[in-house]
This record gives structure tokens, sequence and C-alpha cells, in this order.
């Protein structure tokens, strides 16, 4: 009984001191994380600022480029129903764009409804 009663009371003193060591180390960690970010942010904040007086220079471009394009983007993206049956653009020798088809069109996939081909 009495290595009971002292072992309890023992580990009621060692409380303390290990919430304090925790209380300590947390401290000291987030004191690290602090410093690691603000390192991490002052090694940055040149490049952000670049990036943004280039985004600044390229926002009437983008205007302007959405103005002219945008009518004819959204009639290509009226007209293509499911974007995940094509393969990423790319880009011919002569400068033409291409979108091919993951899976071409044969007769057995053919809409039903399709018109047939006509011969120019």
């Amino acid at each position: 009984m009495k290595s009971t009663v002292a072992l309890l009371s023992l580990a009621l003193l060692a409380m303390p001191v290990a919430a304090q060591e925790t209380d300590e180390s947390s401290s000291l960690m987030e004191e690290g994380a602090r410093l690691f970010f603000r390192g991490l942010m002052s090694e940055m904040e040149p490049t952000l600022d670049e990036l943004e007086s280039t985004l600044r220079e390229m926002q009437p471009v983008m205007r302007n480029f959405l103005t002219e394009m945008g009518p004819a983007l959204r009639d290509v993206l009226e007209m293509v129903e499911d974007w995940s049956l094509y393969e990423p653009p790319e880009m011919l020798p002569n400068g033409d764009i291409v979108i091919r088809r993951k899976e071409p069109i044969t007769p057995e996939n053919a809409e039903p409804d399709a018109p047939a081909e006509i011969e120019l």
C-alpha cells in the first residue's frame, strides 16, 4: 500500500514537470515553424512581386483575347459534349491545331441520327 501511495504521489509530482516540458517543446516547435515560414516568405517575396507585375501587364492582353475569342470559344464548348473523349490539342508543323478523338468514330459507335457522309 505504501508503495502504491508513493508511486501515485511521484506520478502527481511528475505531471506538472511533464506538462511544462510539453508546453516548452510545443512553443519551441511553434517558434521554429514561425521562423521557417517567415524565411520562406522573405525568399519568395521577390518572385511574388514579379508575378504580380507580370499579371498586371498581362491583364489588358487577356481582356482583349477574351473579348475577341470568347464567342468562338463558347461555340466550341457548346459543340463538344464530353471533352474526356478527346486527346489534348496538338499543333502540327504547319501551325494547324488538331484535337483528335481517343476512340475514332466507327459505324458501331456513331450516333444514330448522325448525317451520312457527303461526297464532295
